[in-house]
């Protein structure tokens, strides 16, 4: 991968304004994720705009990469994602939680791009060794990438996967864990303290580096120097994305409560102006801030 271009940067920066601006719609007439939606939206645009193997027509290709959404909550971001990319039509995300069709509040594989079905946290790690492990047998060159939540990894499957891909040295596979200190309306580190991360990672046996999950160049230099390290080490691979809860959102960002919601539409009418930076002023105490 090379050093991303300011033009490319710019593209990546207006799909994901793109892609936010669905998940707000998704966050109404039963709502969604939100915040967690919001804050895995850049790591998910970039990663099938340049990292991935993958395309729309691809998706039952043997040698295509892999990507798993372990925190399967977070769909409405993929969702958007696949559908900005050309997976399915833009105008399915429409038929959100409606009854004829799968778009739904979790991943499902009958929408085209989904490799797997998440829902209960902390599974889709040990899904994307079987697939690691296959992938080796078959001799293939292809890669899997699972993207996991912060709150996620107090499971302790995905501490004995990680000992498991560490174990058999599983170098084409590659975790992102999208570090925005929630566990569904606390913060991660007055639950359960999960730092330092990186340090526990490297004594499973991965190598593990830090990255902006909001900066797109940040992203490629990060992804180029831990490929560049998997080509030269039999190790697993984890990056920790420092990301914002409800990024794009001032009204929202960082809110506990703003985990799972349910706007009516005229909120998600007024947030879609917030998050592009018209609405500010607008946004009031008699509004959605307090209800």
């Amino acid at each position: 991968m090379q050093t991303l271009s300011e033009s490319r940067n710019i593209e990546l920066q207006s799909l994901a304004l793109r892609v936010r601006e669905h998940i707000i719609r998704m966050a109404t007439d039963g709502g969604c994720f939100i915040g967690a939606s919001l804050s895995c939206t850049d790591l998910l645009v970039y990663l099938y705009s340049e990292a991935l193997d993958m395309a729309p027509g691809r998706t039952q290709d043997s040698t295509r990469d892999y990507l798993l959404l372990s925190k399967g909550h977070d769909v409405p971001a993929l969702y958007g994602t696949l559908a900005e990319l050309g997976y399915f039509s833009k105008e399915r995300l429409d038929n959100h939680l409606r009854t004829n069709d799968d778009i739904y509040w979790h991943p499902n594989r009958a929408i085209p791009g989904v490799e797997f079905h998440a829902g209960s946290l902390g599974h889709l790690l040990s899904v994307a060794i079987g697939i690691a492990m296959d992938i080796r047998l078959r001799k293939g060159s292809n890669r899997v990438f699972v993207i996991m939540g912060d709150g996620e990894l107090n499971e302790g499957s995905v501490w004995e996967a990680m000992l498991t891909a560490s174990a058999y040295k599983l170098n084409n596979l590659i975790a992102i864990v999208d570090r925005n200190e929630f566990q569904a309306n606390v913060r991660t580190e007055e639950l359960i303290p999960l730092e330092p991360l990186i340090s526990k990672f490297e004594a499973m046996g991965w190598n593990a580096i830090r990255t902006n999950g909001h900066d797109f160049e940040a992203m490629q230099e990060t992804f180029n120097q831990l490929l560049s390290m998997q080509s030269n080490q039999r190790k697993p691979g984890v990056i920790v994305a420092n990301t914002v809860r409800g990024k794009g959102l001032p009204s929202i960002e960082q809110r506990a409560d703003r985990w799972f919601v349910n706007f009516t539409h005229e909120e998600v009418a007024m947030l879609l102006l917030e998050l592009h930076g018209v609405a500010k002023a607008a946004l009031t105490s008699e509004t959605l801030l307090v209800r």
